[in-house]
């Protein structure tokens, strides 16, 4: 039996799935971890907080903008929506890294059979189950990243210190109380935002289809750069031995160009997230929120922010493939 078949089988195992589950976690934390300052200031620019719209637009910006944050509030600042971030990431990274395992073992058994259109199709896949499952705990964190001192209302001028639970709460209110007053409007009643009302819980999954539309694009070319790279630059095994640095350098590289192709839905995706704060009373719309980036800052607003994406993403994705890697290589895990 040739050993690739025989190691790719290894992959239907309890051991490995439990080993690439753990592994992809631990990876997401400790990327997230790594950029989380940059994350916050690059959501903060994304769903123009009216805050931090005057450092947008500039690599220095960035900085400026994380200084003001330190000085506001310190370094507590600079991870605010991270414990969210860390809820989220552990069981979103395991599982997008235990599903890309075994789409790929499903659609490449085999070194021969795997081919440029069959990763993109295995990273899209893994990606979009990942965000399936994680998604409300992605928008609670956005919500608490973009939270700042004037979006405070008179009766809270200080941001809460205990965020998450507001957050939750605060998304939870809105699905029924937007619904309420559109209906009131004379609305039909089969309207989106009655089917909120009457399932406050999607309030949850606001910008869900445009994150599923721009995750198909980021997971696949990211694993598909990264399949692709391996097998480009690495000699298959037993003649090479991966290691971390191999991993960090190709990872980047799938990282920075995953970011580029779907950058502009993550921009989207970000002002539909936050629109229970910019728009209290009524549903922030695919339409509308590709419609408000155009009005205010032509093609180029869907681009606002990825100088920061770059020095996030390409770190970030760097680390969580490397720390991936080298958990499945430990034989503890």
């Amino acid at each position: 039996m040739p050993p690739d078949v025989s190691s790719n089988r290894d992959k239907q195992s309890l051991h490995f799935i439990i080993r690439s589950g753990l592994a992809g976690g631990v990876a997401g934390c400790v990327a997230k971890t790594v950029v989380a300052p940059l994350d916050r200031v690059k959501i903060l620019f994304q769903a123009s907080n009216p805050d931090f719209q005057k450092y947008a637009g500039t690599w220095s910006g960035a900085f400026r903008a994380g200084a003001e944050i330190y000085k506001q509030n310190g370094v507590r600042g600079l991870f605010q929506g991270h414990s969210a971030t860390l809820l989220r990431v552990f069981p979103y990274a395991a599982i997008k890294f235990m599903a890309y395992d075994q789409v790929h073992y499903f659609l490449m058994p085999t070194r021969e059979s795997e081919t440029n259109l069959r990763r993109f199709a295995a990273g899209s896949i893994s990606g979009t189950i990942s965000v399936f499952f994680t998604y409300p705990l992605e928008l609670i964190r956005v919500r608490m990243a973009f939270q700042t001192r004037s979006l405070s209302t008179p009766k809270d001028k200080i941001i809460p210190r205990n965020s998450l639970t507001q957050a939750i709460s605060d998304i939870y209110k809105e699905g029924s109380r937007s619904s309420v007053e559109q209906n009131g409007g004379n609305l039909s009643a089969t309207t989106r935002p009655h089917l909120f009302q009457r399932f406050p819980l999607l309030s949850f999954y606001r910008g869900f289809v445009v994150t599923i539309i721009g995750m198909i694009p980021y997971a696949g070319t990211s694993f598909l750069c990264w399949g692709y790279l391996r097998q480009l630059l690495l000699p298959p095994p037993p003649r090479h031995k991966p290691t971390p640095l191999y991993d960090l350098g190709i990872g980047a590289v799938s990282g920075s160009i995953a970011q580029t192709v779907s950058y502009p839905f993550e921009v989207v995706r970000r002002r539909m997230q936050v629109g229970g704060l910019t728009h209290p009373n009524r549903w922030l719309g695919f339409r509308e929120a590709v419609g408000s980036v155009l009005a205010k800052n032509g093609w180029k607003g869907f681009y606002v922010g990825l100088s920061i994406g770059y020095l996030k993403v390409v770190p970030m994705t760097a680390v969580s493939f490397a720390v991936w890697e080298g958990g499945k290589r430990l034989p503890i895990v």
